[in-house]
């Protein structure tokens, strides 16, 4: 019989870059309201989807872009205390080990700070179609033990409508068009051509948001479609936008931007220093505020 391992050498909540949140269902649990043994696979499952996500990687574009996928080969769990119905946990993913082909990532379920489970789920990079194993490619590598030592996972380019139209226009036809339901000849106007533009790519280079600034006058400018891709938002591409805008905006000499925030993101903007300055109202069928920022 193996020994147990050293609690001292197992995983703390501070350890975990990613950690994913969520509250325990009631279809989760057993008579007693403790969770059911093997919905922790679930927890970590989710929460690898949250890590690729704080990657700023849309996991099936990119994988397709490196011509291959991960696939699980071994999954262990270690069970040091229950979950009940509507706990709050936080399930911590990180990067343990990377092998030739292989890759280990760590995962512990905590409530508050104490530890209930932890586990490691082994994956291997393989080719799509005949799941055969390959090398992990560079990029991949590079890209996780990056994150792990907190490095930044966007790059924001600037520039023209005519540089960043390539980019930028399929963003914003996905984000406002055909998710939102904005008509197409809305979203565009005559505002494009003057504007300053930003797109904000990952470590493939692909691009995931992107927002312009139109100068209104000699002191205000105003921040305008801003859009991320649906499976990296909260993975703070849209903060490296905005930021990038804000700057343009100092560099060019003004001394206050505004935008018009759909009420669902406003305490997005809120947090990044904007102040709500109107009342609700409707702007292409959906419900906006306008807001402000002071620039220093």
């Amino acid at each position: 019989m193996s020994p147990s391992p050293d609690p001292a050498a197992l995983p703390n909540r501070r350890d975990f870059r990613c950690l994913d949140p969520l509250r325990v269902r009631w279809a989760e649990v057993d008579l007693q309201r403790i969770v059911f043994n093997g919905h922790y696979l679930m927890y970590f499952d989710t929460a690898v989807a949250a890590y690729w996500r704080l990657l700023a990687m849309p996991y099936h574009e990119a994988m397709h872009e490196l011509q291959g996928d991960l696939f699980v080969r071994k999954a262990t769990l270690e069970y040091e205390a229950s979950a009940r119905y509507d706990d709050q946990l936080h399930i911590g993913m990180r990067l343990l080990r990377l092998g030739k082909s292989s890759m280990t990532l760590q995962a512990c379920a905590f409530k508050g700070q104490r530890r209930l489970v932890h586990g490691e789920i082994v994956y291997v990079f393989a080719d799509p179609v005949s799941q055969t194993s390959r090398p992990i490619p560079a990029v991949l590598r590079d890209w996780m033990e990056a994150f792990e030592r907190g490095e930044p996972m966007v790059a924001v380019e600037q520039g023209t409508w005519a540089q960043m139209r390539a980019a930028a226009e399929p963003l914003r036809q996905s984000v406002f068009v055909q998710e939102q339901g904005v008509p197409a000849d809305v979203e565009q106007d005559a505002h494009d051509a003057p504007a300053h533009h930003a797109v904000a790519r990952n470590r493939l280079g692909q691009a995931l948001g992107t927002g312009r600034l139109v100068q209104l006058d000699a002191h205000t400018g105003k921040i305008g479609r801003m859009a991320v891709m649906p499976t990296v938002r909260g993975a703070a591409v849209g903060k490296a936008v905005l930021r990038a805008l804000c700057e343009a905006a100092v560099q060019s000499g003004l001394r206050e931007v505004i935008l018009h925030a759909q009420s669902s993101v406003v305490g997005f903007y809120e947090r990044a220093g904007f102040s709500v300055a109107s009342e609700p109202f409707e702007e292409a069928g959906i419900e906006h505020r306008l807001m402000r920022k002071a620039l220093g």
